[in-house]
């Protein structure tokens, strides 16, 4: 079943998620993966936009039902492998030698607004759809490293608000926070501005790739180092 896919406009690689409310679990790290190889291995694209499908979502978060199945089960080496697998997602985002735009078309809660965060820049629409990270009210709390790129996204003040209260945020407070680059009138409005400033880049992959990695050093190690340390116990939700 095709949860991820992308297409080439121009020099620019679409990429969509295309499974409804686009919940995260391994089927959707290793699909997104895949197209993140495809796409360093097509040279003449220079830019990624990232956006849904749906109407209604950008993306909800973890699959907290499969999780909680996975749980279950006792089938605990899938949990961390999915873990592992959506930090390597997370880490491809941010060290990415191209540009990564995402284009919020709607919800993006939990795990759906952190994918938007390890992007380089986002636009959302004003017409709906709400950015929030729930975690503080389903008892999930955020690995060291989710912490680390999401601070580099969303300004303390206003991430610790979100992040201790669970508030939902609509684009235009995101764009007076600078979270956004633009809070767009409607879906079409925001894929042609995201598509358009995506295709305003035109670096080469190599000093792109490189100042990127500079830039999140320190991230990257949080998320190698520290991470494991909740992931290897399945310290992952409170009781």
């Amino acid at each position: 079943m095709e949860i991820v896919r992308w297409e080439k406009q121009k020099n620019i690689a679409v990429v969509t998620m295309c499974n409804g409310a686009n919940r995260q679990n391994l089927e959707f790290a290793g699909q997104m993966n895949q197209c993140l190889d495809q796409i360093l291995m097509e040279e003449s694209l220079q830019s990624i936009v990232l956006t849904s499908s749906d109407e209604k979502n950008f993306s909800q978060g973890i699959d907290v039902e499969w999780l909680t199945e996975r749980f279950a089960k006792q089938d605990f080496n899938t949990i961390k492998t999915f873990m592992y697998e959506m930090n390597t997602v997370f880490k491809r985002l941010l060290l990415m030698p191209l540009p990564v735009v995402a284009a919020i078309n709607g919800h993006a809660f939990g795990n759906g607004a952190i994918i938007s965060c390890a992007c380089d820049f986002r636009f959302m629409t004003k017409d709906k759809g709400f950015f929030c990270f729930p975690e503080v009210d389903v008892n999930i709390p955020f690995l060291p490293g989710m912490i680390a790129f999401v601070e580099k996204a969303v300004p303390e003040p206003l991430f610790n608000e979100m992040l201790l209260s669970g508030k939902r945020v609509t684009a235009p407070e995101l764009e007076h926070h600078n979270v956004i680059v633009s809070a767009s009138e409607n879906r079409a409005e925001l894929l042609a501005q995201a598509m358009e400033y995506a295709g305003t880049f035109t670096k080469p992959r190599p000093i792109f790739g490189e100042l990127k990695k500079r830039k999140h050093k320190e991230i990257i190690r949080v998320i190698e180092e520290e991470d494991p340390e909740f992931i290897e116990p399945l310290n992952l939700m409170m009781k």
